[in-house]
């Protein structure tokens, strides 16, 4: 195993961080699991040489690198990833609003966070300087397990046919056990094995951006081109 990715955002995880940043100013803004996961992960992760890429820095991803940093004792190397983070400035760097025509101003009183989606690009960069972790904010879903593909095998951000691949491949996985039988399932219709205890997809890929997805013996879910499909389906929503 070469990359550990944890997707741990829905598309309000950041306004929802900033609401309670702003009742509870002791929330630290970073996944609330990140602690229960590095303990765990981190020992075995750094003695393999293990990757570990993750969204878990919510709207404070210097701080979760700290945090990581307060597990680790000692980190060589490290990135945080937060440029998407607008909020302070977003309202002078636009005027109009697309969706009514009024002026972005009018939403200074009302507006609770402005985020941009990055890419896999930033991650990309932080991976060629030698980062063995990388904590980010938002990024688009696929991005967190596109952009080792792109380290790795020295893609090119312009080659749309194997980026292409590999944000399939991202969206089959960003979603964990959904593409091992958790929207596929539908009990008497559609019966999934043990659907308490579903797996995690792995995906191993190669250079031309096919891959071959499997989970871990004697875990729950099932992995099949049906499975498969209803999630990329799901993604595409």
């Amino acid at each position: 195993l070469d990359y550990l990715c944890f997707e741990t955002m829905a598309e309000a995880t950041i306004s929802a961080a900033q609401v309670r940043k702003r009742r509870d100013p002791s929330f630290a803004g970073y996944d609330t699991y990140l602690d229960d996961r590095m303990q765990a992960l981190l020992p075995g992760c750094l003695k393999r040489g293990r990757k570990i890429v993750s969204n878990q820095g919510w709207i404070n991803p210097e701080g979760a690198a700290e945090r990581i940093v307060h597990w680790l004792r000692q980190l060589g190397d490290r990135a945080a990833v937060s440029r998407s983070l607008i909020t302070g400035r977003v309202l002078d760097e636009t005027d109009t609003i697309l969706e009514n025509g009024n002026d972005t101003s009018t939403l200074c009183g009302s507006m609770v966070s402005a985020e941009a989606y990055l890419g896999a690009e930033p991650i990309v960069d932080a991976l060629r300087q030698g980062a063995q972790i990388v904590v980010t904010t938002r990024v688009a879903d696929p991005s967190l397990f596109l952009a080792p593909m792109m380290h790795e095998f020295g893609w090119d951000p312009l080659d749309h046919a194997r980026l292409g691949a590999g944000s399939a491949i991202g969206h089959v996985l960003e979603c964990g056990a959904q593409a091992t039988g958790g929207y596929f399932a539908d009990p008497g219709f559609k019966d999934v094995p043990e659907p308490w205890n579903l797996a995690f997809p792995i995906a191993e890929v190669d250079e031309s951006g096919a891959a071959t997805v499997s989970k871990v013996v004697g875990t729950g879910g099932m992995i099949t081109p049906t499975t498969l499909k209803e999630q990329l389906w799901n993604s595409l929503e």
